[in-house]
């Protein structure tokens, strides 16, 4: 059954993509606005380090970050090992791809999230602590909606990253169909197959329209909840 001219493998592979893209955004969540909290709030020794080692996936080759990854969460590997006690398995899983892509794509959220929570207007957060208000509740009702939009922008940009993840899921999952094989992956095998270039041509079509859509979605979201924000 073909859908859109996809061929089941192919739609197996967007599928996957879009749920390893998905999780791996929100599993980043909740770390990534707690270190963007502590980058851009933050004043203690050794936060500069902190910083370079956040971004560091930006800058280190995607294999070295697969590796790495397969070192520590691996069968062998010492977190690998302590998740699979939980009957969680990393090594050669669609899990294994999330985590991956959870990983090269953090920096861009807590980015986006911590230059959002530095336009944060202090005095704002301050008239409501001198109203009574605790750190919690000011966080909650002052601090969280005005980041939204850096919130939802960084949410979107691990999505769109995560889709296009390719050495580090290759490196850590291996290029297994229906299970680890997303669409950079598929279009690899397809490359190295002869006949399959309008297949890879096929898959490139869609990865170019899901980041499209992704960034749309990013700026009119943004734009939208920036509008409630401002009360305009």
């Amino acid at each position: 059954m073909h859908f859109f001219g996809l061929s089941p493998d192919e739609i197996e592979a967007v599928r996957l993509s879009v749920r390893v893209a998905f999780w791996a955004m929100l599993w980043s969540l909740p770390f990534g606005l707690a270190t963007a909290m502590v980058l851009a709030r933050g004043r203690f020794l050794g936060k500069s380090l902190l910083d370079g080692f956040v971004h560091l996936p930006l800058v280190m080759p995607p294999v070295v970050t697969g590796y790495l990854l397969l070192l520590l969460f691996g069968h062998n590997g010492p977190l690998g090992r302590f998740f699979a006690a939980f009957g969680i398995v990393f090594a050669f899983r669609w899990t294994g791809a999330a985590l991956a892509a959870a990983v090269t794509a953090f920096p861009l959220m807590v980015r986006a999230m911590r230059l959002s929570l530095e336009a944060v207007d202090r005095r704002l957060e301050e008239a409501a602590g001198t109203l009574g208000a605790g750190r919690i509740f000011v966080f909650l009702l002052v601090t969280l909606p005005l980041t939204m939009p850096g919130i939802v922008a960084g949410m979107v940009l691990s999505f769109a990253r995560s889709l296009g993840e390719f050495g580090a899921t290759i490196t850590f999952v291996s290029n297994i169909p229906g299970e680890t094989q997303t669409i950079p992956l598929a279009i690899y095998s397809l490359t190295q197959t002869p006949g399959g270039d309008s297949a890879a041509l096929r898959l490139t079509a869609v990865s170019v329209i899901l980041s499209l859509l992704a960034l749309i979605a990013s700026e009119f979201l943004a734009r939208q909840i920036g509008r409630r924000v401002s009360g305009d």
